[in-house]
C-alpha cells in the first residue's frame, strides 16, 4: 500500500465518522496543541527572522506565555466549530457566538499585552533619545490605544454575528442629539461617572481629603453620585459625580513611596577621587528621572580597607549601597519608573566607563514600599 492509498483510507474514515465526533477530536487537538503556541510562534520568528528571534522571545513570547496559550487554543477551537456547521446547524449556532466572543477578547486582550511590552521595552528608550520627558502621559497613551483594541474587538464581534454596529450608531445619531438635549443633566452624570471610573483618582475603601480639609473614607462610587464618610462625625456625604471631578482631591491612601537599594560592586577599588565622581554621576541621574523623591539619594561606600602610614591615610572602597525613594499612584506607574531606573543603570554604567570606572549590581534590587507620613 502506498502513502497515497494510506491518506484516501483515512480520508474515508474521517468521511464515515459522525462530524460530532469528529469536533469532540479538533476540540481536545485544540487543547493540546493550544499549550505549545508560545514555542511555535518561537519557532516560526526562529525561521523567518533568525537574528531577531532570541529578543523577541525573550521581552514579549516568555512575559505572556499565558496570554499566548489562551488565544491559540480558543483560535483552534473556533476553526473546530467547522465540523458542527452543515450536520449540526442549531448547535453550531448556539455556541458559535460564545466561541467568538472568547476568541475575539483573548486575541485583543494578547494584543493589549504585547503593546504594553512594546511600551515598556521601546517607547522608553526612543522618548529619552527623542529628548523627550517620560512622565504618566505615556500611561495615557497606552490606555487610549487598550480603548481603541477593545472598540475593535467589539466590532469584530459584532461583524462575525453579521450585526452591524455601525450602521446602527449612524442611525440612532439623530435620536441621540435629541435625547442629549432632552436629558443633559443625566448625561452630564454618567459622563463624570464614565471619567471617574476610566482615571481612578480615588477607589471605595480609599482616604481622600478634599478641598475644604475634610478627611473623608470613599464609601461608593454609583452612576449619578458618590458617597464619602467624614473621619470626624462620621457622617454620610453624597456628592453628584459631576461636582466631584471639579474638585481638587488629595488621595490619603495612595500617599506612598517605594525605597530602592541596589549595591554597585566595583571591579577595582576606587579613590577618594573616583568615589566623590561616582557619588556625583550616580545622584545626577537619579535626580533627573521622573518620579524619583529629589534628594532622597544617599551613597555609602564600604568593602575597602583604609592603608594608614604614619599619620596619613588612604581611602579605599570597592562597593557603593545606592538608596533613593520611588513616588507613585499606582502599580502601573511604579513599573514604569522601575523601568526608568533599568535605563539610568545603563547611563550610569556608560558615564563611568569612560573614567575607566566599571561595575556590576547585584542582583536582585531591593524594593520596600514606605508610606509617606502625613
Amino acid at each position: 500500500m502506498t502513502f497515497q492509498d494510506l491518506l484516501n483510507l483515512v480520508q474515508i474514515e474521517l468521511l464515515t465518522l459522525p462530524k460530532i465526533v469528529i469536533f469532540l477530536v479538533a476540540v481536545l487537538l485544540a487543547l493540546l496543541v493550544g499549550r505549545y503556541t508560545p514555542g511555535i510562534v518561537g519557532l516560526l520568528l526562529n525561521r523567518f527572522s533568525p537574528g531577531q528571534s532570541s529578543p523577541i522571545s525573550e521581552h514579549f513570547i516568555r512575559p505572556e506565555r499565558g496570554a499566548f496559550k489562551l488565544a491559540g487554543t480558543l483560535l483552534l477551537i473556533s476553526l473546530s466549530m467547522v465540523w458542527l456547521q452543515a450536520d449540526y446547524p442549531g448547535l453550531h449556532a448556539f455556541f458559535r457566538p460564545f466561541v467568538d466572543l472568547a476568541t475575539i477578547a483573548s486575541v485583543a486582550w494578547l494584543v493589549s499585552r504585547l503593546f504594553r511590552q512594546v511600551v515598556r521595552i521601546y517607547g522608553i528608550g526612543l522618548l529619552r533619545r527623542l529628548g523627550r520627558e517620560v512622565d504618566e502621559l505615556l500611561l495615557v497613551f497606552e490606555t487610549l490605544v487598550n480603548v481603541v483594541i477593545g472598540f475593535i474587538a467589539v466590532l469584530a464581534f459584532a461583524q462575525s454575528q453579521s450585526f452591524n454596529l455601525i450602521g446602527l450608531i449612524a442611525s440612532l445619531g439623530i435620536g441621540g442629539i435629541a435625547i442629549g438635549l432632552a436629558a443633559q443633566t443625566i448625561l452630564e452624570q454618567l459622563l463624570s461617572t464614565i471619567v471617574i471610573y476610566l482615571d481612578r483618582p480615588f477607589i471605595p475603601g480609599e482616604y481622600i481629603r478634599l478641598r475644604d480639609g475634610q478627611l473623608c473614607r470613599v464609601e461608593s462610587v454609583g452612576l449619578r453620585s458618590t458617597k464619602i464618610r467624614t473621619a470626624a462625625k462620621s457622617t454620610l456625604i453624597i456628592v453628584p459625580n459631576s461636582i466631584l471631578i471639579k474638585e481638587e482631591i488629595e488621595n490619603i491612601s495612595r500617599a506612598k513611596k517605594v525605597m530602592v537599594l541596589l549595591y554597585l560592586d566595583f571591579v577595582r577599588s576606587l579613590s577618594e577621587e573616583d568615589a566623590a565622581l561616582v557619588k556625583q554621576v550616580v545622584t545626577k541621574s537619579t535626580n533627573s528621572l521622573f518620579g524619583i523623591d529629589p534628594g532622597s539619594t544617599s551613597i555609602t561606600f564600604s568593602g575597602g580597607a583604609a592603608d594608614t602610614n604614619g599619620s596619613s591615610s588612604r581611602f579605599s572602597a570597592s562597593r557603593a549601597r545606592v538608596t533613593f525613594f520611588i513616588l507613585g499612584s499606582n502599580d502601573n506607574s511604579i513599573q514604569l519608573r522601575k523601568r526608568l531606573l533599568e535605563l539610568a543603570n545603563d547611563s550610569i554604567a556608560e558615564q563611568l566607563r569612560r573614567y575607566s570606572i566599571e561595575f556590576t549590581v547585584q542582583d536582585p534590587t531591593i524594593y520596600v514600599e514606605s508610606p509617606i507620613t502625613l
